[in-house]
């Protein structure tokens, strides 16, 4: 039990059950309730995984070439 942490829990709408509730003058209107269905799944905690090295973002063709015009030219609008 003490190893146990949560993997997945997910809650879902239930069908609506009525009721009826009577009002003034002989009238009845709906009381609704809103069930839900919530499903948690427990899982044994596993060990850490070391997270691997950051790779180096991409550089599209069009970042490139806008680079490559900052460094000729020695401005910053290209």
């Amino acid at each position: 039990m003490d190893s146990l942490s949560v993997y997945h829990i997910q809650v879902n709408r239930a069908v609506q059950q009525r009721r009826r509730t009577y009002r003034a003058h002989g009238r009845i209107n709906p009381y609704m309730s809103s069930p839900c269905h919530v499903e948690v799944i427990l899982q044994e905690a596993t060990e850490a995984v070391k997270k691997e090295a950051e790779n180096p973002r991409r550089i599209g063709a069009k970042e490139a070439r806008r680079n490559a015009a900052r460094l000729k030219n020695g401005s910053t609008n290209a």
